[in-house]
């Protein structure tokens, strides 16, 4: 159950971090700025990279976790 506590906390983190350096980036511009299907196209590539983010620090969590155990 530890585990999943840390995953969980560490993904939110990470999709954080990822979601703030896009919009530092103007990311979030664009996507309100685009127009037709490709609002979607880049809601989706916007989605993806967040959750990448979470899933990066998540995971990485996960694994300093398991090399901290005795």
């Amino acid at each position: 159950m530890q585990s999943v506590k840390v995953f969980a906390w560490w993904f939110v983190v990470g999709a954080t971090m990822a979601l703030s350096i896009i919009m530092l980036q103007g990311g979030i511009r664009e996507v309100m700025q685009a127009q037709g299907s490709l609002w979607e196209v880049k809601l989706v590539e916007l989605f993806t990279a967040i959750m990448g983010g979470g899933l990066l620090g998540g995971c990485v969590a996960l694994i300093l976790h398991r090399i901290k155990k005795p």
